[in-house]
């Protein structure tokens, strides 16, 4: 389980990006200059693959780790199985 510090940095981090999203929005109905608009669009896509990356890191550390130190088998490949199909889904 996370700690609830850890929560909270993470749900900071998506009201921040919650935050860019609307202004962007607030940029393309004020037919703001393109290129200003994508540059936002990247920023937020950089700022949510670093949230993403963390919750997988999170993810690793403390379910999977838990999967292999049960020794239940079963408990391992469902938690392998959904790695792969997370990454398989990323490639898309």
């Amino acid at each position: 389980m996370m700690s609830k510090d850890m929560i909270a940095a993470k749900v900071n981090r998506l009201n921040r990006i919650e935050g860019q999203v609307r202004g962007i929005a607030k940029m393309v109905e004020e037919d703001r200059y393109c290129m200003d608009i994508l540059t936002q669009m990247q920023a937020v896509k950089s700022a949510l693959s670093k949230v993403e990356s963390q919750i997988l890191k999170d993810h690793a550390a403390c379910c999977v780790a838990e999967a292999i130190s049960s020794g239940d088998a079963g408990e391992q490949k469902e938690k392998f199985d959904e790695l792969v199909d997370l990454f398989e889904k990323m490639k898309r």
